[in-house]
């Protein structure tokens, strides 16, 4: 019996598919081209899991179907090879993460092929190959090259960069000094987790409440400044929001990048630090009010959105990693803030900002002079202030700011309110407000601010912004959440940079940086003996041999830059290598670029939305800027696909506090038995009525049910995310071995809409395996003893419902596909396929038609009917089925007729009957002729292929 097996169909077309490179691409991209790209992955050691194949099922759904309608393709898969799991593996074993790399590749690339996806395997690149990183290190090198030209808004070689007179007079060294300042890449001190335990440096995502975990123990992480390098995104700040414009993204996404950019527009303002005892002074009268001219030395600069505020300052607040907290603080205070800042060390940033944690701090025994009031203001240490943002210190105007009036009440600070709250402002209590009792932080009416009582919040910021201005203590500002990127890591597994640091006699460091020549590109990593950590706190690359750490070129010693690129170094460009993946005189053709940028479509996770985007985007506009490409922006269409999580898990639990009791619901007699059935059957609990469940709500938090044998006990459900330590990871070769890859590819287009986020379930891959049993059979004949066509297939004349239903489904698989519902597209296959099955006459070419249809789906069993059916070759650029509108619809409608607007009766008319016709024929209907005997037709409503509706007296 010729059953349908998948284990057989489709490695054979794999094969073929292989040696015929039948998705091999037009580099020339003549005619119409679709780009279509999935964010690759990293190739970890375990493999592919059942989510990867999600995102890359789409858009080979998509490509498929756009080779069948003569488009041109680019359809390539590539490895984003570099990471920490392979550091982490090299430590453990001492064994060459290029090796561990290398393996874990051909893993990924031996599961992607057994999924028939259509990638053009020639253009496959991975981050870590030579050719590839050389081309990377080539782009750093295009950034050092360049800097922002604010007025024109782009990116320029520094070479043009205009050089001040004064600075040409002080000598080369200082115009070198000024030139390496206005660089995109530059170098900068900034912190990394140091772990003197372990005796490196952690990357962020090793580091869990400032301890590092290896093992059972655990390692306090501190956070200390160490020479890095740096990319100035900061300056594309404005282009990277505004021109987000022109593309085609989802809005959710969008503004997450414009959240993350974070633009504002406020003032910076001095603060002069006062006198040793300034609020003696204060009180004698010895400090001068009322905008005082700035000074550059002996003043703290400060951001803020508010400016209307500046009244309210009652202090300010710097971070601890503020240049100025030494000079700031007194010898009563110098042993509290040590120790605070130790403290603060340790903690990321992401814990410093959380809104949830409890605002600390520590006072300097320093005051500032607030520059609008001449008030003494007291300066504190808070890590609730990022030296990386803004000027790393900050007014504090506690009436007007949450985190800074939960800091005033902490420590008992001076509140004091300068905007009254507009009248009927909702749950505003203006009494309290005025108090000092809530805080209030929106706009409305200055009060307690001098001159400036009464105008509105924007009056107020305008004039006050005029008054810095005059006077020279601050100006206005544009600020961005968005910091300048941190580009170094201390690692040793990464792109080195190709910079020297040129070294005097001594052995130290002149100043002078030595970009490394093109042609002596890639610089590679050096071998290294062991991957075990040299225990200093400096990247560990500086264990190299001499002869790679310090090149001697022209008689000049230089040293190696040691730091490495961070992973998004590679995955900022890697679909442009795509395009050229073998050119060794450029990192792409111009024309061949021209000819395929920008990305047609881009699928991948939303964990990417943000910064993998915005750097990406940035190294795209630099080398636009540059010349070097000819589209603002790379990515025109992108779609984020939802989760895919592990299989439904039920758990109880007490109370409303929600004490989980057993994740394995124990039933009667401690036997420990499944909640659910297969086919979903309730065991050994008891869905509550809705009065039940109300009571229930209370105590059981929302459950809808409860345990049979204790009702005591709500349950509840819920899927999460695939994970190796929740064991709920499944493995798609388990499923290609049992149920085919055309059962998993089409159960993960079955499952629901693609952005949306869904929960696995094997009973899925069972029934959507049915259904392509289901189309063999149609088709094929199950019972003879070869394979051969089911004898209702054959060349028959096809009936009007027949090439109704035909039509009908290339009509909504088409605009399925090509609106990415892929769940209604299947759905539509389903139907067809049970239609076919009962009727006794198959016509060949309607068969042939649906395994056209079917195959970018199931791509495998489309060739294989295709073949079947008596066609040659694969069907990979067949022509897509059309369809004839007119034979999608109905020959004849159902007209409902009314009369006074109530249902009386239907009617069945020809498509496209007149307004008269169907008057008369409505009124020639038995029962309405009989529900209108004797009366007088008053008026008369007709909408054809709609409705008749008559009003009758």
């Amino acid at each position: 019996m010729p059953k349908y097996n998948p284990a057989e169909i489709e490695p054979r077309w794999q094969r073929y598919w292989d040696e015929n490179k039948t998705f091999a691409t037009d580099v020339k991209a003549t005619g119409p081209k679709l780009y279509a790209l999935d964010m690759f992955p990293y190739p970890s050691g375990e493999g592919l899991h059942v989510g990867h194949p999600e995102g890359y099922t789409a858009t080979d759904i998509v490509s498929r179907h756009a080779r069948m309608n003569g488009k041109t393709v680019l359809h390539p898969m590539g490895f984003d090879a570099f990471g920490l799991p392979a550091e982490e593996h090299a430590i453990k074993h001492n064994a060459s993460p290029r090796e561990f790399t290398e393996k874990n590749i051909k893993t990924f690339v031996r599961q992607l092929k057994d999924l028939g996806f259509s990638y053009d395997w020639d253009r496959q690149v991975s981050t870590t190959d030579l050719d590839y990183v050389k081309w990377t290190q080539w782009i750093f090198l295009v950034l050092f090259d360049t800097w922002f030209d604010v007025e024109q808004q782009k990116g320029r070689p520094i070479s043009e960069l205009p050089i001040p007179a004064e600075v040409t007079a002080e000598g080369e060294d200082a115009v070198r000094e000024y030139k390496d300042e206005h660089r995109l890449a530059y170098e900068s001190h900034a912190p990394v987790n140091w772990c003197p335990g372990l005796g490196t440096v952690m990357a962020n995502e090793e580091v869990t409440d400032g301890f590092a975990e290896v093992g059972s123990i655990r390692h306090p992480v501190q956070r200390v400044p160490m020479r890095q390098w740096m990319l100035r995104i900061t300056a594309y700040g404005d282009r990277l929001e505004n021109e987000l414009s022109e593309v085609n993204w989802p809005e959710g996404i969008k503004k997450l990048q414009r959240d993350w950019i974070g633009r504002s527009v406020g003032a910076e303002v001095d603060f002069f630090i006062g006198e040793a005892d300034a609020v003696d002074a204060w009180k004698a009268g010895r400090v001068k009010t009322g905008f005082p001219k700035s000074q550059a030395e002996d003043t703290l600069r400060v951001y803020t959105t508010r400016p209307d505020t500046l009244y309210g300052a009652t202090y300010m607040v710097i971070a601890p990693e503020h240049a100025a907290v030494e000079a700031l603080t007194t010898a009563d205070q110098a042993a509290l803030v040590k120790k605070y800042r130790d403290d603060a060390a340790i903690k990321s940033d992401r814990d410093r900002q959380d809104d949830r944690t409890k605002k600390t701090g520590v006072f300097t025994g320093s005051y500032a002079i607030n520059p609008v009031n001449g008030k003494p203001v007291p300066i504190w240490i808070a890590d609730y202030v990022l030296a990386t943002y803004g000027t790393g210190a900050i007014m504090a105007v506690p009436a007007h700011d949450k985190r800074d009036f939960e800091f005033a009440k902490t420590y008992d600070l001076e509140i004091t309110p300068v905007v009254q709250p507009p009248e009927g402002v909702r749950d505003v209590d203006l009494a309290k407000v005025a108090a000092g009792d809530v805080c209030f932080a929106g706009v409305g009416t200055a009060i307690n601010s001098g001159d400036f009582n009464g105008l509105t919040t924007d009056e107020f910021k305008q004039q006050i912004i005029a008054k810095f201005a005059e006077s020279g203590c601050g100006s206005a500002a544009v600020n961005y959440k968005l910091r300048d990127w941190l580009f170094s890591r201390q690692r040793f597994w990464g792109e080195p940079f190709p910079i020297l640091h040129e070294l005097d006699e001594a052995g130290n460091r002149t100043g002078r940086l030595r970009p490394v020549a093109a042609e002596d590109l890639p610089v590679k990593l050096p071998e290294l003996e062991d991957f075990k950590p040299h225990g200093r706190m400096e990247p560990p690359l500086e264990k190299a041999d001499d002869d790679w750490l310090y090149p001697v070129i022209d008689g000049v010693k230089y040293k190696r830059e040691t730091n490495t690129m961070p992973q998004w170094a590679g995955s900022c460009w890697y679909y442009l290598r795509f395009i050229d993946p073998n050119n060794d005189q450029a990192f792409i053709d111009p024309e061949l670029e021209k000819a395929w940028m920008p990305v047609d479509l881009y699928i991948g996770g939303a964990e990417h939305a943000v910064l993998h985007l915005l750097y990406a985007r940035f190294w795209h506009k630099v080398l636009f800027d540059r010349g070097y490409l000819s589209t603002v922006e790379p990515f025109n269409r992108l779609v984020n696909q939802g989760m895919i999580l592990g299989d439904v898990e039920f758990t109880g639990y007490r109370g409303p506090d929600e004490q989980w009791v057993s994740s394995d619901l124990v039933a009667e007699n401690d036997e420990k038995k499944p909640i659910l059935e297969s086919d979903g059957t309730l065991l050994h609990a008891v869905k509550l009525d809705p009065e039940q469940a109300e009571k229930a709500t209370a105590k059981n938090s929302k459950t809808e049910f409860v345990l049979k044998s204790d009702p005591s006990i709500g349950v509840a459900s819920r899927a999460y995310k695939m994970s190796k330590s929740r064991g709920n990871v499944v493995n798609p070769d388990v499923i290609v071995a049992e149920y085919g890859a055309d059962a998993l590819r089409l159960y993960e287009m079955f499952m629901g809409p693609l952005e949306q986020s869904k929960p696995w379930s094997m009973s899925g891959v069972n029934g959507v395996r049915g259904f392509l049993d289901r189309a063999w059979r149609m088709i094929v004949d199950q019972d003879a003893d070869e394979t051969v066509l089911n004898s209702a297939v054959g060349d028959h004349e096809a009936t009007d419902k027949q090439t109704q239903t035909l039509h009908r489904t290339i009509k909504a698989v088409s605009s399925d596909i090509e609106n990415l519902q892929f769940n209604t597209a299947i759905s539509r296959l389903m139907e067809f396929v049970n239609f076919f099955t009962k009727e006794d006459k198959r016509p060949t070419s309607i068969m042939s038609q649906f395994a056209l249809l079917l195959s970018p789906l199931a791509p495998h069993l489309g060739e294989e009917l295709w073949k079947l059916l008596g066609n040659e070759n694969t069907l990979a650029y067949e022509a897509w089925p059309e369809y004839d509108e007119s034979l999608t619809v109905d020959a004849s409608v159902e007209i409902p007729v009314q009369i006074m607007g109530k249902l009386r009766s239907k009617i069945v008319v020809p498509r496209g009957t007149g307004k008269d016709d169907l008057l008369a024929l409505a009124k020639a209907d038995p029962k309405i002729a009989e529900l209108l005997e004797g009366k007088t037709i008053m008026k008369e409503i007709a909408v054809p292929d709609r409705m008749v509706n008559l009003v009758a007296k």
